[in-house]
């Protein structure tokens, strides 16, 4: 009998731990980082946080770009049919999407931080606040 207590009083730890964890995860932030080395996945990208803020207006999404990624990210950029992305830019940064762009690219580049679009920050190194992101901050790595 007495065993049968203990047993009842160990599953009942772990569906009381199961249901506290399962609501301590439904609260959790969702934190996404897109990363873009190459601007021609920049409109699938910009398009996909699009989605995503539609399913989860809540959800933190940032724009991590580095190399030839920044590209969508400068002055008077274009897609392949001459879009300009700075209006999906401004149309997500209103909504709270965050840009990043690496300083090393552009310092190899040689590209100045003038022709960087006001919606975007720039950070040291682009892998690095991937990195980063991902291990201090807990973001989730998405690569459109």
């Amino acid at each position: 009998m007495k065993i049968y207590l203990k047993c009842i009083n160990v599953a009942l730890l772990f569906a009381v731990s199961f249901f506290m964890m399962s609501g301590f995860a439904a609260e959790r932030e969702e934190k996404v980082i897109y990363h873009i080395s190459d601007s021609a996945n920049a409109a699938a990208g910009l398009r996909n946080a699009r989605n995503h803020l539609e399913q989860s207006p809540k959800a933190k999404i940032v724009f991590v770009t580095h190399g030839a990624g920044i590209d969508f990210l400068l002055l008077g950029a274009s897609d392949k049919n001459g879009n300009p992305y700075d209006v999906l830019v401004q149309e997500l940064a209103a909504r709270k999407v965050e840009f990043r762009v690496c300083n090393n690219t552009l310092i190899g580049r040689k590209i100045d931080k003038s022709h960087v679009l006001s919606e975007a920050s720039i950070v040291p190194s682009g892998v690095a606040e991937v990195a980063r992101l991902q291990i201090h901050e807990g973001y989730a790595y998405l690569k459109p």
